[in-house]
């Protein structure tokens, strides 16, 4: 099964090969070399694209030039910003390689063509829609009501081991909204049982 129409599948395991075939014949591959950015704070890129192999970083660039990561992206993420293609407008954030990444990519005006004419397309929609509800909202809580400690234990209860085994550990101490040096004491008491 492509790996799209798995991740579709998640959602609408109800998806058939006639649902499934207009998808299709719109996907193209896509590669980011590391470093490379998907898009970039300030640009405009109605694309979807689901990760086949690799990990990007979204982040927002500040006005004192640092950044700020908030989210991750590895093999069966799909990624896109999905905010402006519902408005238009120019992206708020970047999205980044942090090693060679092979996408596959399709046209938002695709899947929106799709809403009208297959019902089942809506339906992924809606249930996507409310699963990055979901998840921002438990970021958002995380950052407002828990301290940077119990932030690290959280991810460490996760299961996101992905992000602790394959990310630095200066983009997870940005992840966290906490310094490198901070992120040490942390996993310093954890380790000791503190």
């Amino acid at each position: 099964m492509h790996p799209l129409r798995a991740y579709l599948h998640r959602f609408v395991p109800e998806l058939t090969d006639a649902d499934w075939q207009p998808l299709a014949a719109s996907l193209r591959a896509r590669h980011l070399a590391r470093g490379e950015h998907f898009i970039q704070a300030g640009d405009y890129l109605p694309v979807l694209a689901l990760v086949i192999d690799g990990t990007c970083r979204l982040y927002y660039p500040r006005p004192d030039g640092q950044e700020r990561t908030t989210y991750f992206f590895f093999e069966h993420h799909l990624l896109a910003d999905y905010a402006g293609c519902l408005t238009g407008r120019a992206s708020q954030f970047s999205i980044q390689a942090l090693v060679d990444t092979e996408l596959v990519v399709f046209d938002y005006a695709v899947l929106q063509r799709l809403y009208a004419e297959r019902p089942i397309y809506e339906r992924f929609g809606r249930r996507l829609a409310e699963y990055h509800l979901l998840g921002t909202d438990a970021r958002l809580v995380e950052h407002l009501l828990l301290s940077p400690e119990e932030r690290y234990r959280a991810l460490l209860a996760s299961g996101k081991t992905k992000i602790l085994e394959r990310i630095p550990q200066q983009l997870v101490a940005n992840y966290l909204g906490i310094t490198p040096v901070s992120l040490s004491r942390i996993r310093t008491r954890v380790a000791r049982g503190g």
